[in-house]
């Protein structure tokens, strides 16, 4: 028996087995299940997210032996001749091939004829944009009022092709691109069928390959099998679709951090002996960027652990900046001379942007951290003055206030005063610790100024009971 490829051999049979697209799959089983169905359905979506398997599906749906259902039985002899592409009352046409209004009036002719075997005959127009203005007038009459045992299945990838007056006599369905992810599931699932060794990142380099068609994953799958030798790794499967490894990316991304223009540059020399796209390394680029950004907006619950730590050496504001230069990359190396020196412009350009921002963004810290420092400093030696007039003796806990003002005091100054230019981290660690010191002694400082009305008050009440007792 000849080889049969994943895309035709794992092509749904049922809705059930449909991956995806559950909004049509299940307006149609309830369609179904209540019999309440359209005479014409209209299917669009990009290439390969089950236009015409869903079209087939619902074709068996309506001519399954044991009856109208959602679920066929999928072993009568209609459903096998259907899944076989050979049942007489469904007509497949490919418009692309068949444009002329002759075509259409041809295939309209036995439209008024009761189907052969089956319940319905079902007409199955795949690509029906197609189709001429001639062709599209000539199928409206039959298309808004056809014969009850004839229904009618349309798919298309552009829809705004469509006139207006075909579009209003359908219901029309809009299948989703897949996410990588789901696709890659898919595939996992797929190859332990197939009893086939993989690694995961592989399955998710092609998902993301795909760009959301099912079948555009299922034939890079087979093409990766036959690269690979009956095994999915990921260093195969990326020199096969000639990707950049996240390594790579994640190594340009930590000399971003450091504001290193000369580590960017060597990273981008080690990455060019391997001979890699310039341009599908600035969209792994874009990509990683992206990933970053939604760790920082979501938090890091789930997502790589090298990233999420990246993620933690950037600011918000460097990321999106990042992000902007390398589209503005992408597009400005294919108008240049050469394409590495355009990428290694964009990436020292990224580079010395990170040095500039993280410096300024640190001087502006370490001055607003002196300036509260000073601040703070003035509230102490006013709470001290406001202290020293009070009778100590009778307010031990304004003393104890005082001791704690001291000491939360000393912290801030011995961290205010330790702010290196060393390291952002370093630096980073100091203001934060500076600030919580700063705050502490704050309140501390209000919790004195408490204490001291409340021992003001204390003498001024002693006070009036000794003149009550004179």
């Amino acid at each position: 028996m000849s080889y049969q490829v994943l895309a035709r051999k794992y092509r749904p049979r049922t809705f059930d087995e449909l991956v995806g697209q559950e909004h049509v799959s299940r307006a149609l089983t309830h369609a179904l299940d209540q019999d309440r169905l359209h005479h014409a359905y209209l299917f669009t979506g990009t290439r390969g997210v089950g236009k015409t398997t869903i079209a087939r599906i619902l074709s068996r749906c309506l001519n399954c032996e044991e009856g109208v259902s959602s679920r066929p039985c999928g072993v009568c002899p209609t459903c096998e001749e259907i899944g076989e592409g050979r049942f007489v009352d469904l007509i497949e046409v490919d418009a692309a091939s068949r444009t002329k209004v002759e075509d259409t009036r041809e295939l309209l002719e036995n439209v008024q004829y009761a189907p052969t075997r089956g319940r319905y005959k079902v007409y199955l127009i795949d690509e029906v944009h197609m189709l001429s203005a001639h062709s599209f007038n000539a199928l409206l009459k039959t298309l808004e009022e056809p014969p009850p045992h004839v229904k009618f299945l349309l798919a298309t990838t552009d829809p705004q092709r469509l006139p207006v007056t075909v579009l209003s006599r359908c219901l029309q369905f809009s299948l989703k691109a897949l996410p990588a992810e789901q696709i890659a599931g898919h595939l996992k699932a797929l190859l332990e069928r197939e009893m086939i060794r993989f690694e995961e990142p592989a399955l998710l380099a092609l998902g993301r390959a795909a760009q959301g068609s099912m079948r555009d994953a299922l034939s890079l799958t087979d093409q990766a099998i036959s690269f690979g030798g009956e095994q999915l790794s990921a260093q195969s499967v990326s020199a096969m679709l000639g990707t950049v490894d996240r390594g790579h990316v994640h190594t340009l991304l930590e000399a971003l951090a450091g504001g290193e223009a000369a580590g960017v540059l060597q990273g981008l020399a080690a990455i060019a002996e391997h001979a890699p796209d310039e341009l599908a390394l600035l969209d792994e680029l874009v990509s990683a960027l992206h990933e970053l950004a939604v760790i920082q907006a979501l938090g890091g619950e789930g997502a790589d652990p090298a990233m999420a730590a990246l993620a933690e050496r950037f600011q918000a504001e460097q990321i999106q900046l990042y992000y902007d230069v390398a589209l503005r990359g992408r597009r400005d190396i294919q108008d240049a001379p050469d394409a590495r020196a355009a990428l290694e412009a964009t990436r020292a350009s990224e580079a010395q942007y990170a040095a500039r921002m993280t410096r300024n963004a640190w001087d502006a810290a370490s001055s607003a951290t002196s300036a509260l420092a000073a601040g703070t400093r003035a509230l102490f030696s006013e709470v001290t003055a406001s202290l020293s007039l009070l009778d100590v003796r009778e307010a031990n806990d304004v003393r104890d206030v005082r001791d704690e003002i001291g000491d939360c005091y000393a912290r801030a100054v011995e961290t205010a005063t330790t702010l290196t230019t060393d390291e952002s981290t370093r630096r980073q660690d100091h203001v934060a610790l500076t600030k919580r010191n700063l705050s502490e002694t704050q309140n501390a400082i209000a919790a004195a100024q408490a204490a001291i009305a409340d021992a003001r008050a204390a003498d001024l009440e002693r006070a009036l009971e000794e003149a009550r007792e004179a």
